[in-house]
């Protein structure tokens, strides 16, 4: 093929010093807003992985993909704070941790990169991360189905499989608080110790640390799955901002790559957010764990150099799950629409 013919599909990237193919950017960006969204965690988890796949350098996709986190996520909590899903007390004591997490994150990243040995690490460090959240979220379902198929109920919420927060809400270590939204009350240093572990993995994957939060902020802590994912977009919206300008001070952000991102995102993250309200909590948590999953399997094609069948799984998996999210949307809000002409019929 005549290399000249297709030039238009790339651009250059003057920070990092690349051409990188801009409609996989735009794709990216999109996904971020649909599955950033959906889940409550910026789809960030995908993006660093994707913008290694595409051509950046890892330290590079890390600091672009913090500072188009923040963005992306300014967006996807205006939206969920309409729904009522943010408790921005919970939220705001997170980030004491978050914030020290990060630095710690992004020093450790700084390190490896003068070693020469960043890039390696970063992919099995999230191979590693994912394998375990995967793990996770799946006997998390087959508890909570097992349960169900016995007739146990263990609160209010139903039957649920995963119920760490039980035993840690009762470490009452002062000052204890009652975080009223999200229907809880803890100590004070288990959101703070939990925001710790996820900033030093928002520094060092590049994460914004939603992936692990959201599912930190359901088992751990003990918020609804949709309380868990509007907070967690609030929280990361802060961290992000902070993370981005940890990361511009070490030269790492593509600022044309964020804001190319930024076009895709900004509509994608207006269908996941709407999508969230159709969905069953166990709904939003399977297909989290399907895609964790497949991005898995494409950061280890990476590692070993296939980096074709790399692209075609991540980028076919970003595919595949907005395609879904979008007919979640779509039928949830079609028989809404029925029920109510189905009400305004009969009260009239």
């Amino acid at each position: 093929m005549d290399l000249s013919t297709t030039s238009w599909l790339y651009m250059y990237m003057p920070i990092a010093g690349m051409n990188i193919f801009w409609p996989g950017l735009v794709l990216l960006g999109f996904a971020v807003g649909v599955v950033g969204g959906f889940f409550g965690m910026a789809g960030a988890w995908m993006v660093t992985p994707g913008l290694n796949i595409l051509g950046f350098p890892m330290a590079f996709a890390i600091g672009t993909d913090i500072a188009h986190i923040a963005g992306k996520s300014m967006i996807s909590t205006m939206r969920h704070s309409k729904f009522g899903n943010v408790d921005y007390k919970l939220g705001i004591v997170m980030l004491v941790g978050t914030m020290i997490g990060i630095e710690c994150g992004a020093q450790i990243i700084m390190y490896l990169e003068r070693i020469g040995k960043v890039g390696s690490v970063v992919r099995w460090a999230y191979v590693l991360l994912l394998a375990f959240i995967a793990w996770t979220v799946f006997y998390d379902y087959y508890k909570a189905h097992s349960k169900k198929k016995s007739g146990v109920v263990d609160s209010e919420r139903g039957s649920e499989g995963i119920t760490w927060y039980k035993t840690l809400q009762k470490i009452n270590i002062p000052p204890v608080m009652h975080f009223k939204h999200a229907g809880l009350v803890c100590s004070i240093w288990l959101p703070i110790f939990v925001s710790f572990l996820t900033g030093v993995l928002a520094g060092f994957l590049g994460i914004g640390g939603g992936m692990l939060r959201m599912p930190a902020l359901i088992y751990l802590v003990g918020c609804p799955t949709h309380i868990a994912v509007g907070t967690d977009l609030f929280e990361v919206m802060i961290s992000g901002l902070y993370g981005a300008f940890t990361y511009s001070l070490k030269g790492r952000i593509e600022l044309v790559a964020v804001f190319v991102m930024l076009t895709g995102a900004a509509i994608g993250a207006q269908i996941g957010t709407v999508a969230t309200k159709y969905s069953q909590g166990y709904g939003i948590r399977v297909v989290f764990g399907i895609a964790v999953l497949c991005v898995m399997i494409s950061i280890i094609l990476k590692q070993f150099a296939f980096s074709a069948a790399s692209a075609v799984v991540i980028l076919g998996t970003i595919t595949i799950i907005c395609l879904y999210i979008m007919r979640v949307m779509i039928q949830g809000a079609a028989k809404e629409l029925r029920e109510k002409k189905a009400s305004d019929r009969a009260g009239a």
